[in-house]
């Protein structure tokens, strides 16, 4: 894809984009309205939780050349020989926006043109914090009406292989093969089957190689009004569909469309979930942590068949 049919795209989408908030809902939130909410809770059949996160790796491997970091705190061995009460405490730090951990993106994660979403100056984002669109708004979380769309249950593979990309035309024959339809409000979650290729083949170079959704799927977004996308991997191809731009679902989902985006997550115990209970969609529950002016947060959405 050319720079100018990308610059083109982009001001498309962006024009179709709403003002920021709306009652206090901010960007694609704005389409998951209380009454959508409260139809989520229809979705719920079985009573079965299946969390979408992966474990959290604290090994360093050549898709995580920063793991995250756990260390115990306390009891201390004198604590633990004597008698009385101690408590066993730790500590844990990220890098939220690497190639192997689930993490949520927030609006201010994505700066391009020197802009924010919605025209926010990048210099809102200071060595302190966002001052703006930060992971803040999600303080209530976000509820809503899951659907999971299984590519490679579509193409009768395990896994797309790094490199290959998801198109809009793959999204709605995925929708027609599972009998769903994403719709307005959804959170719509999209399986390359990224996390299964890493378990069986072992970690690779993500950042350099992976499958992702192709730009132009992007449309298929704000046609159909998602308010937040998740993949297994980075919702993003390497390497990159365009030309100079590294990111480009990145730039078109957060930056001109105002969609919450989740990566790396993990479908591995939903999708054979779902195919068990006959359906695909579900009600999901995502509370991103409480990090004043953080740009992102460790993620763990619940499913609720």
């Amino acid at each position: 894809m050319s720079a100018h049919d990308f610059r083109e795209l982009y001001e498309r989408l962006r024009r179709r984009a709403a003002p920021s908030t709306v009652d206090g809902r901010c960007g694609a939130l704005r389409h998951l309205t209380p009454e959508r909410v409260a139809a989520a809770a229809a979705e719920v059949r079985i009573g079965r939780t299946v969390s979408l996160a992966a474990p959290i790796d604290t090994v360093q491997g050549p898709d995580d050349p920063e793991p995250a970091v756990h260390r115990m705190t306390g009891p201390s061995p004198s604590d633990l020989g004597s008698g009385g009460l101690h408590f066993a405490t730790d500590r844990f730090a990220m890098n939220v926006h690497g190639d192997a951990d689930s993490h949520l993106d927030a609006l201010c994660h994505v700066v391009f043109d020197k802009e924010l979403y919605g025209g926010v100056p990048a210099s809102t984002v200071t060595a302190e914090g966002a001052r703006s669109l930060s992971v803040d708004l999600l303080a209530n979380g976000i509820v809503g009406r899951g659907v999971l769309l299984d590519i490679p249950r579509l193409r009768g593979v395990p896994w797309l292989e790094p490199g290959d990309r998801v198109t809009s035309g793959d999204l709605r024959a995925a929708e027609a093969a599972q009998g769903v339809r994403v719709g307005p409000g959804d959170l719509l979650f999209v399986r390359t089957g990224h996390r299964l290729r890493r378990t069986q083949l072992g970690p690779w170079d993500a950042a350099t190689a992976r499958a992702g959704l192709h730009p132009t799927a992007v449309e298929f977004l704000a046609e159909r009004e998602v308010a937040a996308l998740g993949g297994d991997g980075n919702n993003d191809t390497a390497p990159s569909a365009v030309e100079d731009i590294a990111f480009p679902v990145h730039v078109l989902a957060i930056h001109a469309l105002g969609i919450h985006l989740m990566d790396y997550l993990q479908f591995e115990d939903l999708a054979p979930a779902c195919a068990r209970a006959g359906r695909w969609s579900f009600l999901c529950a995502v509370a991103p942590l409480r990090l004043s002016g953080a740009t992102g947060s460790p993620v763990n959405p619940i499913a609720v068949l």
